[in-house]
């Protein structure tokens, strides 16, 4: 099967489509700061957010659509002075993963404000061979409301 990758925004996604992806139980298995049920609300302020990070960073979290279809939202966010790659696929989409964060570091290289890329990735994610494969090695650990998540670092610029 083709895989047409693109990036748009989550402002002109189906608000039910994030909802119903956001409510999957197997989305929640590794995001453990994913708490409580997803409404209409919850999706309309979540949304914003990401919209206000594009406002204030000029980057954040992208609808990721394979063949005009959404299969999951993604992207940058700035965390302190390091921009931190998120990615969250709907089940059916899970095997795109690799795929999908090769084309953004792809893009994190061709931006020169983006040294390097961060993933933080809970404990529970035990196979980590797609990280391998991106080049990132595993720098420590980072605590988020009291949650521990493995940090790892992809360099982005031939110089580090």
């Amino acid at each position: 099967m083709v895989h047409k990758i693109e990036f748009g925004r989550l402002a002109d996604i189906d608000p039910a489509e994030i909802l119903a992806h956001m409510s999957d139980p197997r989305v929640a298995e590794h995001m453990p700061l994913l708490t409580g049920r997803w409404d209409a609300a919850t999706v309309e302020s979540f949304v914003a957010q990401k919209e206000a990070c594009w406002a204030e960073d000029g980057l954040g979290h992208w609808a990721i659509l394979n063949n005009g279809q959404y299969v999951g939202w993604g992207g940058f966010q700035k965390e302190g002075d390091e921009w931190d790659f998120g990615l969250v696929l709907r089940p059916d989409a899970f095997g795109l993963g690799v795929r999908i964060a090769r084309r953004a570091i792809k893009f994190a290289i061709a931006d020169e404000r983006i040294p390097y890329v961060t993933f933080l990735l809970p404990p529970s994610r035990t196979h980590l061979g797609a990280l391998a494969r991106l080049w990132a090695r595993r720098v420590g650990e980072v605590a988020f409301d009291g949650v521990t998540f493995l940090k790892f670092r992809c360099e982005t610029t031939l110089s580090a």
